[in-house]
């Protein structure tokens, strides 16, 4: 046996290693449950606010690179050369052809640190639009209006261990409000990837997303007046109960096949979620030269062709592209597209502009 077959029997090793040692401590706190569907908040957490990695369907788990793995695997943002900007806007959910149910506003900064390390910030906020107050002697409203308040804030570190291995983490700040009501909480995200082969173009990744503290809400909107008797008036307070965080377990394979200036990338993601059923992201993406790229996706999970056993909007096919615009020496300007359809919903699309410095 040469030393070319050792060295790939040593890597296949490595990466059977690495997945083992993360899987088996929290294989048992991540297995698909639907019973438990709707026990868990801020849902928003699981939102890809990006084009590029949704147009995969986010089974781009073990390839992502740059500022969008915040969302997917934090690890692909050590691949960051030097500068990344992002803004992004989605719109959330179509109906009625032109409005939806949230617009998602999203900016991302990443700068490269020392040799080997990249640090990074991402805002995520949902715009829900005006909402007609109501009570139970007005349910019509007509005294004013409010707007609910989403916002994540994350910051993530990423780094570069060795020429096969990336690793990384991300505590994200959350907060949602309306007038008279909040809750705030605190989730910690880490992954690492994996990358071999003769070209490296046989990658691993592993995430776990979302992990945190329960939350809760208050403020003067859980209060009421009322009478005990009927002489006499006091405020009642009520507790909201507390909600955990949605997290989740994801676990991808990524090869590429590279020929001159083209490749074709093909990937796979197994999703386990704590909150709903366990989900299987399969995706690919074509690109010539990182100037124009094509991809799409599709997410599985089970009972996904009969509706009465439908439980998320979050599945089905999707896809995207993207224009890369050379701006000199490792400068670039780029534009994303994605798809995502959200049946019953009219699908959710996301555009978004990226500068590379």
């Amino acid at each position: 046996m040469n030393t070319t077959e050792m060295k790939k029997i040593n890597n296949w090793l490595k990466a059977l290693l690495i997945v083992t040692l993360i899987i088996l401590p929290v294989k048992d706190n991540f297995a698909g449950n639907e019973q438990r569907a709707g026990q868990a908040g801020a849902s928003e957490l699981l939102i890809n606010p990006w084009a590029r990695s949704s147009g995969w369907a986010g089974a781009n788990v073990a390839c992502v690179r740059g500022l969008e793995g915040m969302f997917n695997n934090v690890a692909g943002l050590a691949f960051t050369s030097k500068t990344e900007l992002i803004f992004s806007r989605t719109n959330w959910l179509m109906y009625n052809d032109n409005e939806a149910v949230s617009y998602i506003n999203s900016f991302g900064f990443a700068q490269k640190v020392g040799e080997s390390g990249v640090l990074a910030l991402g805002i995520m906020s949902l715009d829900f639009g005006d909402i007609e107050i109501t009570t139970e002697e007005l349910p019509d409203g007509g005294i004013g209006t409010f707007s609910p308040k989403f916002m994540n804030i994350a910051l993530s570190y990423a780094k570069t261990f060795s020429n096969s291995i990336y690793g990384g983490f991300t505590i994200k700040m959350i907060s949602e409000q309306i007038s008279n009501v909040r809750a705030g909480g605190v989730a910690f995200d880490a992954g690492i990837q994996y990358v071999t082969g003769a070209k490296d173009n046989l990658k691993f990744g592993i995430s776990l997303k979302n992990i945190g503290p329960r939350m809760s809400f208050s403020g003067d909107g859980l209060s009421f007046r009322d009478y005990v008797n009927p002489n006499y008036q006091t405020a009642v307070n009520h507790k909201s109960a507390e909600f955990e965080l949605p997290s989740l377990l994801n676990i991808g394979l990524a090869y590429d096949l590279l020929y001159l200036r083209h490749r074709l990338t093909g990937s796979g993601t197994f999703t386990s979620n704590a909150f709903q059923k366990d989900q299987y992201r399969l995706g690919c993406e074509y690109s010539y030269r990182d100037v124009f790229m094509v991809r799409c996706g599709y997410t599985l999970e089970e009972g996904l062709r009969t509706p009465s056993t439908r439980t998320t909007a979050l599945r089905g096919p999707s896809g995207g592209f993207t224009i890369e615009i050379p701006m000199g020496v490792g400068k670039t300007f780029g534009v994303d597209y994605s798809y995502r359809h959200t049946d019953p919903f009219q699908g959710s699309h996301t555009l978004g502009a990226r500068i590379n410095l």
